[in-house]
């Protein structure tokens, strides 16, 4: 990781921990999704050594977040593919670490990059930056955020604004 990386990094893992996504490092982790990420009972596991990518961390954490907590609790890696509302899910984890990008003000390319999303990274943070925000219906039905007008009916501010980080 270069500087800048790794000052978004820590960042991260200090607004993770903040919100109650736990992390822990640990070297030599075989079979991950995304090269030196592993999630196990909630917990995202970290192998700096491997990480390719420093911002994936928001959206592993994306998808813990949009979880039920009894869900969450529970959750590794190879549960997400098997679960009933897979691709809300998906949807709601990539506008969540949009929302987390702009809260925490990182550049979104930090989480969609190119060499993810099959390519699309950058085309998807284009999307966000011009108020075309995938995922916003669903993470506003879990409670996590509201719309514009939404927003102006209960006194809060819109997306990427959040509500809360943690789906209940």
């Amino acid at each position: 990781m270069n500087k800048a990386e790794q000052e978004a990094f820590e960042t991260c893992l200090k607004f993770l921990k903040r919100i109650g996504i736990k992390t822990i490092f640990r070297e030599n982790m075989n079979g991950s999704f995304l090269p030196g990420l592993a999630i196990e009972l909630g917990t995202i596991f970290i192998d700096v050594n491997a990480l390719k990518f420093p911002g994936d961390i928001l959206h592993e954490a994306g998808h813990l977040a949009v979880m039920e907590t009894a869900d969450r609790l529970l959750a590794n890696a190879d549960c997400f593919a098997l679960r009933p509302h897979r691709d809300a899910e998906e949807m709601m984890a990539i506008a969540w670490s949009y929302a987390a990008c702009v809260h925490l003000q990182l550049d979104p390319s930090f989480v969609f990059h190119d060499d993810g999303y099959k390519g699309g990274g950058s085309y998807i943070a284009d999307n966000f930056n011009n108020k075309n925000y995938l995922g916003l219906p669903m993470l506003q039905w879990i409670g996590l955020t509201h719309d514009e007008r939404n927003a102006a009916c209960n006194g809060t501010q819109p997306f990427p604004t959040m509500i809360k980080w943690l789906r209940d």
